[in-house]
């Protein structure tokens, strides 16, 4: 997407204002950004604003957090066993050594995670219609089971084949879309 102001350079910082209710979103480059003192926000106390810098902040406050109520004598620091990254040195750049990280911090990523997303903890992230379309089928099964069983708990057995019906119009659909590959 190019910048909304110069038309020239790549957009890089995307802005959304809701005034009255009224959303207008904004797509500009980080030039155009400093010249119309939109990156004022970011930049007042750190130049170096990024989103490391962002996550290693939260990581921090959560560590201050845990650090009071702890008994300093039996903490352990926390390691990754594959990269040997330790929690502190991650809370300190904001990146993970490896995938086996995810694991290793589990404990403290958990929370800090569950906050950036409003309380979820799965990604609820859109797929694409033109590649996903297998993908928005079994979502919808897997949903589907899921409501199929309340329904049979709450004994609704009306919506329970509702439920059904549907679940085998997907499952043939899926069927017939693997023979055709």
């Amino acid at each position: 997407m190019l910048c909304q102001e110069c038309q020239t350079r790549p957009a890089t910082m995307h802005f959304t204002k809701i005034v009255n209710g009224q959303k207008t979103e904004t797509h500009i480059c980080e030039q155009c950004s400093n010249e119309k003192g939109y990156s004022n926000f970011f930049s007042s106390h750190n130049h170096d604003f990024s989103f490391n810098n962002l996550l290693a902040g939260l990581l921090n406050m959560q560590q201050a957090e845990e650090e009071k109520t702890e008994n300093p004598f039996e903490q352990q620091e926390p390691y990754c066993p594959k990269c040997h990254m330790t929690y502190q040195r991650f809370t300190q750049i904001g990146r993970l050594g490896c995938a086996h990280c995810y694991e290793a911090f589990a404990d403290n990523l958990n929370p800090v995670l569950r906050r950036l997303h409003s309380g979820n903890m799965e990604h609820q992230g859109k797929i694409p219609k033109r590649i996903g379309g297998n993908l928005h089928l079994q979502k919808e099964l897997d949903e589907l089971k899921q409501k199929l069983q309340q329904h049979i708990q709450k004994e609704e057995f009306e919506e329970a084949a509702k439920d059904r019906d549907r679940i085998r119009m997907i499952e043939k659909q899926l069927s017939d879309h693997r023979k055709e590959e």
